[in-house]
């Protein structure tokens, strides 16, 4: 019963993240898919208006997950 309560009580997974470095002002340096393993620790949500930002802007795109193939922006 636990672990349905815990189930359904879990957030909802962010559709896009923006992956953050180390150190002041922690800048952006990878856009993931929500959920994707290979996201660091230090992340935040963000809205897919950003993430599209962020990937015209420079910021790399996860290898893993591609979220610029997702949000269908071509080189």
């Amino acid at each position: 019963a636990e672990q349905e309560q815990g189930q359904e009580n879990r957030p909802q997974e962010p559709d896009w993240i923006v992956e953050l470095g180390i150190g002041n002002g922690r800048r952006p340096i990878e856009v993931h898919v929500g959920g994707c393993y290979a996201a660091g620790k230090r992340r935040r949500s963000v809205p897919r208006d950003e993430a599209r930002r962020l990937l015209t802007s420079g910021v790399r795109a996860c290898t893993h997950c591609k979220p610029d193939t997702q949000l269908r922006i071509l080189d």
